[in-house]
């Protein structure tokens, strides 16, 4: 993993001490390990998962404003990414990772047990549902999500779970820029603002990964997110 503490520092400016590292290789290990008995990841050489898993996690550093005693909400963690690396990175960061799919929500538990990770739980939802959770709602000072669908549908997952003065980030690819035009009139209806799309390059890939950042400037009404399915089928144009 010393690629990724040297891409981290130079790239990102982000420095990993020993024990991070240590953490990361040894989440490589439980990854592959389950991902023999469960479909974690298709990711399974150790370099492409340091650079595609981990790295790409921690471009959220690019984005974040200081972290300590924040909360950070995962949607659609999937096998923990970026939630997990997020909590190795940022100790003092509170970590939900949320997601749908139980079996993978117990190798995230069983992950952040072996690692010891103390900021991190796991929650075992859909989006629509936990955003109309009054536990939930407009609970989190950042909303992060990778690989959830299109920015129209994801800011509905997203948006009613961050507070006010809070910010959505999405991973995205080359479609960020046309993705976030589609989703003009969802981000205001929801409370946002388009604050940057932010590119990013990860050393051995061609095309560039975008950060798009949405603030929450009102709250979201009360009539969002709706019933589970919605936003996909109809989202917000």
């Amino acid at each position: 993993m010393t690629s990724l503490r040297h891409y981290a520092k130079n790239l990102l400016d982000q420095e990993l001490s020993v024990e991070q590292i240590r953490l990361f290789d040894r989440l490589t290990e439980l990854l592959l390990d389950w991902n023999k008995r469960m479909n974690l990841t298709a990711i399974t050489d150790r370099q492409e998962i340091a650079v595609m898993h981990y790295l790409d996690a921690l471009t959220l550093t690019r984005a974040l404003p200081p972290v300590d005693g924040r909360r950070l909400i995962d949607v659609g963690a999937g096998a923990g990414f970026p939630g997990l690396p997020l909590a190795i990175a940022f100790p003092r960061l509170q970590v939900t990772l949320m997601d749908s799919t139980a079996k993978k929500l117990r190798f995230i538990d069983h992950a952040c047990s072996e690692l010891g990770l103390k900021n991190a739980r796991t929650l075992h939802a859909r989006a629509e549902d936990a955003g109309r959770d009054e536990r939930h709602r407009e609970a989190y000072d950042f909303v992060v999500a990778r690989a959830l669908g299109r920015l129209p549908a994801l800011s509905e997952y997203t948006l009613p779970l961050a507070k006010l003065g809070g910010q959505v980030i999405a991973m995205k690819g080359r479609s960020a820029f046309e993705e976030s035009n589609a989703a003009a009139k969802a981000i205001d209806s929801l409370g946002g603002e388009l604050f940057t799309i932010e590119e990013l390059k990860l050393p051995t890939l061609d095309n560039p990964r975008y950060l798009v950042v949405i603030d929450k400037v009102k709250p979201t009404p009360r009539r969002y997110p709706r019933k589970a399915g919605v936003p996909s089928r109809q989202p917000i144009l």
